[in-house]
């Protein structure tokens, strides 16, 4: 069981939203969604660690990244409750990520290089394409860029 922590290691939520630049309405659906968890008061005012500084600025980088809130909360789901994450437990989600950051870079370098080739035939079709999708057959797939997203 942890100790409780001293009221000089505690932000209002005002504070933790001016450190990350989010808004108060952000964390709170960051709160409502179990990221980061407050710590009540006897008046029942929120009150968070200072680690949730990182916690934060975590889910703002694995967006950034193309991480789905899913993914986010699984990663952080990871991480201790009631004591600041050691770069032991960092790195822990970091590695867990890099394998997910890969499989993304390969996608889009794929992406990357069958578009240039698409948009350099010229047609910029994908129901007349001649180079990719001659007499219309990707139709049968389902809708979407096939060919280039595959």
């Amino acid at each position: 069981m942890h100790s409780r922590p001293k009221s000089s290691d505690l932000l209002p939520i005002g504070d933790l939203a001016r450190r990350t630049g989010l808004s108060v309405s952000a964390i709170r659906f960051y709160e409502g969604k179990g990221l980061v968890e407050p710590i009540r008061t006897a008046g029942n005012q929120r009150r968070f660690l200072r680690s949730d500084i990182r916690r934060l600025s975590f889910i703002l980088i694995a967006q950034q990244l193309g991480l789905a809130l899913s993914e986010i909360e699984s990663e952080l789901a990871k991480l201790p409750h009631g004591r600041t994450p050691t770069a032991s437990d960092w790195n822990a989600i970091s590695q867990s990520i890099r394998g997910q950051l890969d499989a993304k870079i390969t996608q889009l370098e794929r992406t990357r290089d069958k578009l240039d080739g698409c948009i350099g035939c010229g047609c910029l079709s994908l129901s007349h394409c001649q180079l990719y999708n001659k007499d219309d057959y990707l139709a049968a797939q389902g809708p979407g860029p096939r060919q280039v997203l595959a």
